[in-house]
């Protein structure tokens, strides 16, 4: 990525998504009676705590991925007791479905946000879709709106993804922490010791990364068509 406004939105943009993420789980776990998080100072949309518990995955990682590729790759996380979860394994199912939900609040108020605009005549539906491009700016090429645009495309998309990525009921992702609730009980404990184990996250990831493409797009171009009814892309 040659332009550094862009670089510095990117990166901004995934802090934000990526410290709600967690801040939604680290309270989720609080209002379940596990105060690991809360005591780390990760219930807190203040993206510091977040970092200094993941150095590289929230700063180092994403600052060089973004400078060589165009594209913030990282990660996160926070902490919770596992005898805890153990215990109260519908608790942390709750726990760890709250990072997406998180997630997609903020696309849809994103959403709410450029069809207000639209409303307005602040901005038009684009001549292309893209991660980038969710809305234009009307008659306002290089301006403020024109920088507001790109950022609102970029904070909706950013959080559809993370939302929709995390949902996947695979190991290590938010899915399948969330998969008791919906479990028979007796198959909970068994369950969950499967799914912390090493191999199974490596096959998890890595069948997320060959299908992941295949699951965002169609519902990518979807929420496109709930913001522009009218519109025709794909």
């Amino acid at each position: 990525m040659t332009d550094p406004i862009e670089a510095i939105a990117f990166y901004a943009v995934f802090v934000l998504a990526v410290t709600v993420h967690e801040a939604a789980h680290a309270y989720a776990a609080m209002l379940g009676g596990d105060l690991t998080a809360y005591n780390g100072g990760q219930v807190s949309i203040d993206p510091i705590p977040h970092m200094k518990r993941e150095p590289i995955g929230m700063v180092v990682l994403p600052i060089v991925s973004v400078a060589m590729w165009g594209w913030p790759f990282g990660y996160a996380s926070a902490p919770y007791d596992p005898r805890w979860a153990q215990r109260f394994p519908k608790r942390a199912a709750w726990m760890a479905l709250a990072g997406p939900a998180a997630n997609l609040a903020m696309a849809l108020v994103a959403g709410l946000v450029i069809r207000v605009g639209v409303g307005r005549g602040v901005f038009e539906p684009p001549m292309r879709i893209g991660f980038t491009h969710v809305t234009s700016a009307l008659g306002d090429p290089s301006g403020l709106a024109a920088g507001a645009a790109f950022v609102l495309s970029l904070f909706f998309s950013m959080n559809l993804l993370l939302c929709l990525l995390n949902m996947i009921p695979l190991p290590p992702l938010d899915g399948s922490g969330a998969l008791p609730l919906i479990l028979p009980e007796k198959w909970v404990v068994a369950y969950r010791r499967l799914a912390s184990q090493p191999m199974v996250g490596l096959i998890g990831l890595i069948i997320v990364w060959n299908l992941f493409g295949k699951i965002f797009f169609p519902v990518f171009l979807f929420s496109i068509g709930l913001i522009y009814p009218q519109a025709r892309y794909g």
